[in-house]
């Protein structure tokens, strides 16, 4: 099950009092983007090993952020926000003051990996593809013969379409110029990505709550990434 808040409510007190520090308005923006690994969010903030873990227990406490193994190798743990409205807020009004984008230029297409091609990243696909911001496609590391039954009906749902008919082998799909997104652990740590974003795969559990689960994970990351494309000039423009 995706570690997060679910139907939990949100104590906006505790968050916003959270959230009243420069470090962790930092690590906030950083993992606006994507979930990153303790080491990698030291790199970003350039807060010490001492100091980042002191500002982790706050924000974990107060329902800002979230930690999970990976799926991929147990022994790596990866920082995710725990979205709610206000850190959505929070995240937009820190892009909104920044000097400069988080991406040296708006990709020429956006591509999502995961390991089957057929759930996680066929979900985030259809999503950005339904803005009509970026040219989008998706892959996976060891494809299946076809997408599954349950995200199609999860795209159903919620009034979405699959960007392609049948899963691809992500080495056919990137290319040069483009941002790649990896949806899942396996496909992060095997063959990288510009973002990571740490989603459960829901075929493991094989139900639609699973599913439903893994597009409202995946929604509010999708809806970051828009907005930063949208606030991005295309590569190579003035």
């Amino acid at each position: 099950m995706e570690p997060g808040r679910g139907d939990r409510p949100v104590d906006r007190l505790a968050l916003l009092a959270a959230l009243a520090d420069q470090h962790r308005l930092a690590i906030v923006d950083a993992l606006g983007s994507g979930d990153l690994a303790p080491s990698e969010l030291a790199s970003h903030t350039g807060l010490s090993s001492s100091l980042l873990a002191h500002h982790l227990r706050v924000l974990e406490d107060a329902g800002a952020v979230v930690r999970r193994r990976s799926d991929a190798d147990g022994r790596r743990a990866y920082l995710s926000l725990d979205w709610s409205p206000v850190l959505e807020a929070a995240v937009a009004a820190g892009q909104a003051g920044a000097s400069h984008s988080s991406l040296p230029g708006r990709p020429r297409r956006v591509v999502f990996a995961c390991t089957r091609n057929s759930a996680r990243s066929q979900l985030a696909a259809a999503m950005l593809a339904a803005t009509g911001i970026v040219p989008v496609a998706s892959g996976g590391t060891q494809p299946d013969p076809a997408i599954h039954p349950l995200a199609l009906a999860e795209l159903e749902r919620r009034g979405l379409s699959p960007v392609a008919a049948t899963p691809m082998h992500v080495d056919r799909v990137r290319a040069e110029g483009d941002l790649v997104v990896a949806v899942c652990d396996l496909a992060y740590e095997s063959c990288g990505g510009d973002l990571h974003w740490s989603i459960p795969d829901p075929a493991v559990e094989g139900t639609s709550r699973a599913f439903g689960a893994a597009f409202d994970a995946l929604e509010p990351r999708v809806r970051r990434l828009a907005a930063t494309l949208t606030s991005t000039p295309h590569q190579g423009s003035p």
